[in-house]
C-alpha cells in the first residue's frame, strides 16, 4: 500500500505516464450542469474541467493546486474537505478529486484532509511554481478526526484540544438533521436536549441549559431568546452549516459569561474569507415519516469578481404533528425559513467582509398540561442579522493578525393563544463588537491572544409577560496563551468582564417589591496542561472559574407566561452565578482505535433556578419563584471507535451527571439520566450500514414538584450509498428509527406526561457537494 505522499511534479495524470482525454477544449465545457434542491439549473466552473487543461511545467491560474486519491486504488476522490491549518481556506475536491487554492500562502504549510470513509491526513507542503500537492488516503471505518476552532486561537485536531469537544459535520450532521441543533447533537456524550414539543429543542450539556449554554454562528453570539423559557426554540439553522462543534464544560474566556455549560458553535464560514475562481456549495433534500416533514437547502459560494467571493444560501423545511406510539402529539407542526448571504474581499494585506442572515419559523406547542391551553399555542419568531470581519494579517509588532468583528441582530417573538390572541411578546435588539490580536510565536510560547469585547442589548416585553423594558450593557477584556514544552503544552488565561442592568421601570410590585438597577463584575481564568504520554496517548486536566450573571426573566419577571404553564416571579437581588470546574481526560488514538475518558465536577455558587411555589396564581397558573442556592455538578463522560476488522468498526459512548444543592443534599431538577449508545458499522468508500442502540437509565433523583421516568432502549438502521453525478459526491442515506416502536419519555421533555417521543418512522436524505 501506497503511503500518503507529498510530490513535486507536475499534473499527477502526466507523472502517471498517461494523459487524460479531453473531449472539447472550448469554454462551455469548462462547466458542469448540476440540477440542485429546488430543481433550479446552475452552470459551475469546474476545478477538474481546469485542471484538465493544465500541462507540465504550468500551474495557472491557481496559485495552488493538487489531488486527493484513495491510497490503494489511486482513484481521485470527490467531496474531499481541504483545509489549510492557522487560516481560513478551505475548499473541497471536484469530480476528479482536484482541489485548488487561489490565495497567497506562506513557503511551507499544513494541509488538512477529511473525507468520511477514510482516515484524516494532515500532511505538510511548499508553496512554489509547479507545485502539485498529492495527497493519499487509506479507507478506514472510523469516525474522522476533525480541526476544531471553537475555544482556541487556532485551528487544532480534536485530539490535541485542551478541553473535551464533540464536531459533527459533513455527511454525519446531514444524516443527523431533525429541525434543531439539538436534535443533532442528542446522541453525543455528555449532551440531552430539553424539550415542550419537537420544534422546541434546546441544548443542554452536562446537566445545564438554558443561558449557560453558549449559542454561536461562526463564533458570534446568536441574540435570541432561547435561554429565557424552555418554550422558546433556538433561531439557529444547521442545515447548510459545514460542522457544529460543541465545547463542554466551562469556556468562558474567548467568548465571555454564561457559558458554564458549555459552547455550541454553528460554522458555516458565512463570510467566505477566501477568494475563489470556481464555484463550490451543497445542496440537500430531505423527507421524514414520524412528522411528514419534508425540506430542502443550498449554498454555495461563486467568485462575484476578482478576490470577491459570494456566499448564498437558503433553506426551508415543513412538518406535521409528531406521531408517537400512543398517538398524535397535536399542534406540534413548524415552518423554518432561512435566508442568507455574505461577500468578502480578499487583500494582500487581509480580508474583509459582511454577511446577512434572515430566519423565520412558525411552530406549536403541544395542548395540554405542558402550555395549559386546550388548543395549544402557536409561537412565531423572526431574527434578522448583520455580521461584518476584517482581518489584517501580519501587521508591524509582535501580532500575527488582528481581527475585527461586529455584528447587529433583531430578534421578535411572538407568542398566540387561540382564537388569535397576542399573548406575550418578547423583542431583542443586540449590538456586538470585538478586537483580537493574535500574538506570533515567540520560542515555547506559540499561540496567544489579547481581546476587548462591548455588547448593548435591548430588551422589550408586551402582553400578560410583566417584565420591564430592560437594557443590559457589557465590556470585557481578555489574555489567552499557549505554551510548548515538547511532550507538553499549556494553556492559561484571564478574563475581566463587567455587565449592567438597567430596568427601564423602577415601581415597586407586589411579588417581587422594587425594581432596582444591577451591576456585575468578576474575573474569569483557566489553566490547562496536556502530556503525550506515549505514542497516541494524551493525558490531560483543565481547571476554570466562569460566572453568569442572572437573566431579566430571573431578576424581573412579574406575570404569566401561558406557553410555559407558569406565573414566574423573579427575584432582584439574586447574584451572580460563579463556577470553578475541574475535567481530568484521557485519549488515546491510533490507526485502528480512538478512546477518551473525561471525568469532571463543577461547583456552582448561588446557582439560580425557578423553584414551584406550590402556590397558584390569581390567573390559575402554578407560581415559580426564582431563588439560589449552591450546587455541585459531577460526572463521567466516555467514547470509544475500534476497527475490529477491515471496514468493521463498534462504537460507543455513555454518559453521566448528578447535581445536587450542597446545604440540603436535594437533587437539582431537570438533570438527564445516565445514557449511551452502542453501533456497529460497516463501511466502505461506496456505501455504509450501521445497526445502533441508544439507551437511557430510569430518573429518580427528582427536584420537587418533578416526576420520575422509567429507562429505555431504543434501536435504528441506517444505510447510505456514496456515488458521483457529473463529477460530484451525492450521498443518499435512508434511516429506520426506533425500529420496534418504543413507547419511551425523555426526562428534560416537558410534553412527557403528555405523550412519548417519537415513535418509528422513515427519514431519507440526499446531499450533494460541488
Amino acid at each position: 500500500m501506497r503511503q500518503c505522499n507529498i510530490t513535486t511534479s507536475p499534473h499527477p495524470a502526466c507523472r502517471r505516464g498517461r494523459r487524460r482525454r479531453v473531449a472539447c477544449r472550448c469554454p462551455l465545457c469548462r462547466h458542469l450542469a448540476v440540477q440542485l434542491a429546488m430543481g433550479a439549473l446552475a452552470y459551475l466552473p469546474s476545478a477538474s474541467a481546469l485542471a484538465h487543461q493544465i500541462v507540465p511545467g504550468q500551474l495557472a491560474p491557481s496559485r495552488h493546486m493538487g489531488i486527493v486519491r484513495d491510497a490503494q486504488g489511486g482513484n481521485p476522490l470527490a467531496g474531499a474537505k481541504v483545509l489549510v491549518i492557522g487560516t481560513n481556506f478551505g475548499t473541497t475536491t471536484s469530480g476528479d478529486g482536484v482541489f485548488r487554492f487561489d490565495v497567497a500562502l506562506p513557503d511551507s504549510f499544513s494541509v488538512h484532509v477529511e473525507r468520511l470513509g477514510y482516515r484524516s491526513r494532515t500532511v505538510e507542503a511548499r508553496a512554489g511554481v509547479g507545485r502539485w500537492i498529492e495527497i493519499e488516503l487509506d479507507p478506514s471505518p472510523l469516525a474522522l478526526q476533525p480541526l476544531v476552532v471553537t475555544g482556541a486561537v487556532t485551528a487544532r485536531p480534536a485530539t490535541e484540544t485542551a478541553r473535551p469537544v464533540t464536531v459533527l459535520g459533513g455527511e454525519e450532521l446531514q444524516i443527523r438533521l431533525r429541525g434543531t441543533v439539538a436534535g443533532a447533537l442528542a446522541h453525543e456524550p455528555g449532551f440531552a436536549t430539553g424539550t415542550m414539543g419537537p420544534a422546541t429543542a434546546q441544548p443542554v450539556i452536562r446537566g445545564m441549559g438554558g443561558d449557560r449554554v453558549l449559542l454561536l454562528e461562526d463564533g458570534i453570539r446568536t441574540g435570541d431568546a432561547s435561554g429565557v423559557a424552555p418554550d422558546h426554540a433556538t433561531a439557529l439553522d444547521a442545515s447548510a452549516a459545514s460542522r457544529v462543534e460543541v465545547v463542554r464544560g466551562p469556556a468562558a474566556l474567548l467568548y465571555g459569561s454564561n457559558a458554564l455549560g458549555g459552547v455550541i458553535n454553528v460554522i458555516r464560514d458565512e463570510i467566505p474569507m477566501s477568494a475563489t475562481s470556481v464555484a463550490s456549495g451543497m445542496a440537500s433534500l430531505r423527507s421524514a415519516t414520524v412528522d411528514g416533514a419534508w425540506g430542502a437547502n443550498a449554498a454555495a459560494t461563486v467568485p462575484l469578481a476578482d478576490r470577491v467571493p459570494l456566499r448564498i444560501e437558503a433553506s426551508g423545511r415543513w412538518s406535521g404533528d409528531l406521531r408517537t406510539p400512543a398517538g398524535i402529539l397535536g399542534n406540534t407542526e413548524a415552518d423554518t425559513w432561512t435566508l442568507g448571504t455574505g461577500a468578502s474581499y480578499d487583500a494582500d494585506w487581509g480580508h474583509v467582509g459582511a454577511a446577512f442572515r434572515s430566519y423565520n419559523n412558525d411552530y406549536g406547542l403541544p395542548a395540554g398540561l405542558a402550555t395549559g391551553h386546550d388548543s395549544g399555542v402557536r409561537i412565531e419568531m423572526e431574527r434578522a442579522s448583520t455580521k461584518f470581519r476584517a482581518v489584517l494579517d501580519q501587521p508591524k509588532g509582535p501580532y500575527e493578525s488582528v481581527e475585527l468583528t461586529g455584528s447587529h441582530t433583531w430578534y421578535r417573538h411572538s407568542e398566540i393563544e387561540p382564537p388569535d390572541i397576542l399573548g406575550v411578546f418578547f423583542k431583542v435588539e443586540s449590538t456586538n463588537a470585538e478586537v483580537v490580536a493574535k500574538s506570533i510565536a515567540v520560542g515555547p510560547f506559540s499561540h496567544g491572544a489579547v481581546g476587548v469585547r462591548a455588547s448593548r442589548e435591548a430588551f422589550s416585553f408586551a402582553g400578560s409577560i410583566g417584565r420591564p423594558n430592560t437594557h443590559r450593557i457589557s465590556w470585557a477584556a481578555y489574555a489567552f496563551q499557549e505554551v510548548e514544552m515538547g511532550a507538553f503544552r499549556a494553556e492559561g488565561g484571564l478574563r475581566y468582564d463587567w455587565i449592567a442592568m438597567d430596568p427601564l421601570r423602577d415601581d415597586p410590585t407586589a411579588e417581587i417589591g422594587a425594581i432596582v438597577d444591577r451591576s456585575f463584575q468578576a474575573a474569569s481564568g483557566s489553566v490547562a496542561l496536556l502530556y503525550a504520554t506515549g505514542p497516541g496517548l494524551i493525558v490531560g486536566v483543565n481547571a476554570g472559574r466562569a460566572f453568569r450573571t442572572p437573566d431579566v426573566n430571573e431578576l424581573y419577571s412579574d406575570g404569566p407566561h401561558l406557553a410555559s404553564f407558569s406565573f414566574d416571579v423573579g427575584n432582584p437581588a439574586l447574584g451572580a452565578e460563579h463556577g470553578t470546574g475541574v475535567d481530568l481526560f484521557v485519549r488515546y488514538a491510533s490507526d485502528r482505535v480512538r478512546a477518551e475518558l473525561t471525568g469532571f465536577r463543577n461547583v456552582i455558587s448561588d446557582y439560580v433556578f425557578a423553584q414551584p411555589t406550590g402556590e397558584i396564581s390569581r390567573v390559575q397558573l402554578p407560581v415559580y419563584q426564582h431563588q439560589a442556592n449552591d450546587a455541585a455538578f459531577t460526572g463521567f463522560e466516555a467514547a470509544a471507535d475500534w476497527e475490529v476488522a477491515a471496514g468493521w468498526a463498534l462504537r460507543g459512548t455513555a454518559s453521566h451527571v448528578s447535581a445536587e444543592f450542597l446545604d440540603t443534599g436535594r437533587p437539582v431538577p431537570m438533570i438527564p439520566p445516565l445514557r449511551g449508545r452502542v453501533a456497529v458499522e460497516h463501511e466502505r468508500p461506496s456505501w455504509f450500514a450501521r445497526v445502533e442502540a441508544e439507551m437511557a437509565g430510569g430518573q429518580e433523583r427528582v427536584g420537587e414538584f418533578e416526576t420520575p421516568t422509567a429507562g429505555y432502549e431504543v434501536f435504528d438502521v441506517v444505510a447510505g450509498l456514496r456515488f458521483n453525478v457529473a463529477g460530484r459526491l451525492s450521498v443518499l442515506t435512508a434511516s429506520l428509527e426506533n425500529v420496534t416502536n418504543e413507547e419511551y419519555r425523555n426526562h428534560l421533555s416537558r410534553a412527557k406526561d403528555v405523550l412519548p417521543e417519537a415513535g418509528r418512522g422513515l427519514a431519507v436524505s440526499w446531499h450533494v457537494a460541488f
